[in-house]
């Protein structure tokens, strides 16, 4: 589905963008996953060589993913390795439940910076090569508080809430440029955070989600694979639910 596609997937080293690194690879693409650290980064690499990806299709990049100097020295080189870019996910970004009485000094502004300006950063760089091709797609991560909230921790929702803005609002700017953008709101997913929770935390979200389970990391990557993908050649503006119809 993505055969001969350039994609870069920010946050690519476990969780959701790990599966979605491994998802574009298994439908063609070549795909440089980004992380924080050079060792995760590197670390993710070789779990992918181990489970037999041609080297030739892979590559690690750390960049400061709100900083433009950074992340354009960082896109630069996969331009230069493979030739173009054809696909940015924005899947990088931070959560947290801290209580609004207990917010330290910047700690909202670090979940606005990573969840909402290096979105926005990463997706001005990428768009730069995209509008020259006349084509290209940005997927964003979203998340289901993004609608519903949650009960503590406000930064959190309150950037999803950004991303699905800013979402919408570059899907209709870049429409003219060839560029398609969406988002996917993913719901509980089995995620290292989530496997975390003791029974006593997690059985009473399971029992409020009508399919009776959390989703896998790569139910998630699946919506990104068609997002990504020419099925969904016009579809532009979205943010496609992945929750199991979970009830808040």
């Amino acid at each position: 589905m993505l055969q001969g596609k350039i994609a870069i997937v920010t946050g690519g080293t476990r969780g959701i963008g790990y599966a979605t690194v491994k998802k574009f690879l298994e439908n063609g693409a070549c795909v440089a996953l980004c992380g924080s650290r050079q060792e995760t980064v590197e670390r993710a690499l070789h779990k992918l060589k181990e489970e037999g990806w041609d080297e030739s299709r892979m590559m690690g990049l750390w960049p400061v993913l709100s900083d433009s100097k950074s992340v354009q020295e960082a896109f630069d080189q996969v331009v230069t390795r493979w030739g173009r870019l054809d696909i940015l996910v924005n899947n990088a970004g931070i959560s947290q439940a801290t209580p609004l009485y207990d917010y330290a000094d910047g700690e909202f502004e670090k979940i606005l910076d990573l969840n909402v300006t290096a979105v926005f950063v990463c997706s001005k760089v990428a768009a730069a090569y995209m509008r020259k091709q006349q084509a290209g797609v940005i997927l964003n991560t979203s998340s289901m508080v993004s609608f519903y909230g949650q009960p503590s921790g406000v930064g959190y929702p309150t950037s999803k809430f950004a991303v699905n803005g800013m979402t919408r609002s570059l899907a209709r700017e870049l429409g003219k440029d060839g560029i398609r953008v969406n988002a996917v709101a993913p719901g509980v997913t089995a995620t290292d955070m989530v496997a975390a929770l003791k029974p006593e935390q997690i059985e009473p979200i399971i029992a409020r989600i009508p399919l009776r389970r959390v989703g896998q990391p790569e139910e998630v990557a699946n919506a990104f694979l068609f997002l990504a993908s020419d099925l969904a050649s016009y579809v532009s503006g979205a943010i496609l639910s992945v929750d199991g119809a979970t009830q808040v």
